[in-house]
């Protein structure tokens, strides 16, 4: 929104290793990036013009959004790639929304596309540029520097079993993962340093997200349950029964008042804080 305000270009991604840019107006393809050599199993588009993949050949590659160039391949996990997360996520999802201000209502494309510059460069504050986070099935988690360098600042060790989400908090501090070690791990958003493991689940975590005003977290498992983790404690805020079966999905609404989710049992709740 910050680079593009009409934001009609579209990143798939799929079983042939292929990404398809797609004009969303048009309905046609547009470009498409070939390198990768397996599945791409995960993609992000950034901030500053950048596409990242992940991918089953246990790459990272980073294009120019532009032209699609690939300008990078990053290297370093022994086994797929399942999950990618950008501490500009949140920014880039919420644009010019911010649920801390609810009033703040801009009335023209400008006026959003300058709210959303500004909560872009603030989500950056901590770090000075775009930080990326892959999670593998070998257990462990890297972070990147994508723009500037194929070396990994940090590798992030400590789950028992594959990774299978990665999820920046909104206020970039933390990051959080989730695994089929049935726990969800906290991380240094920074730095990647390894601060807390937040246990209760009896079956593999397969999604974590987090309220927008970072306080709070939640969590699905195959244990048929969700979990809220408050931040202050690092520890159990509520415990949400209610499906029938493995929760495989959830997700926190941007202005934070309500999660959902979605379940083997072919259910979707809608759970109100």
């Amino acid at each position: 929104m910050h680079k593009d305000p009409e934001s009609r270009y579209l990143a798939s991604a799929g079983k042939d290793g292929n990404i398809h840019i797609w004009d969303t107006v048009k309905g046609n393809v547009v470009r498409s990036l070939t390198g990768h050599t397996a599945s791409v199993t995960s993609i992000r588009w950034g901030g500053e013009g950048l596409i990242y993949s992940g991918s089953q050949d246990r790459t990272v590659k980073v294009w120019r959004a532009e032209d699609g160039v690939m300008c990078r391949t990053l290297t370093g996990h022994a086994h797929w790639i399942n999950t990618l997360a950008l501490n500009t996520d949140f920014a880039l999802r919420t644009a010019c929304f911010d649920p801390s201000n609810r009033c703040l209502k801009p009335e023209t494309s400008e006026e959003c596309q300058k709210v959303a510059e500004k909560r872009y460069k603030a989500a950056l504050k901590t770090t000075g540029g775009e930080r990326l986070v892959s999670g593998s099935d070998d257990f462990t988690m890297f972070m990147w520097n994508p723009s500037e360098s194929k070396a990994a600042i940090a590798r992030m060790t400590g789950h028992q079993q594959l990774v299978n989400q990665v999820v920046f908090s909104p206020d970039t501090r933390y990051i959080a993962s989730a695994s089929f070690d049935k726990s969800v791990k906290l991380w240094c958003g920074r730095t990647g340093k390894y601060i807390a493991s937040l246990r209760g689940h009896v079956g593999p975590v397969y999604q974590v997200a987090w309220s927008a005003d970072s306080r709070l977290l939640v969590s699905g498992s195959a244990d048929s349950t969700l979990k809220v983790w408050e931040m202050r404690t690092r520890s159990l805020y509520y415990d949400l029964p209610g499906h029938g079966d493995d929760v495989f999905t959830v997700d926190w609404s941007p202005e934070g008042t309500k999660v959902v989710s979605g379940g083997k049992d072919k259910v979707l709740k809608l759970w109100r804080q």
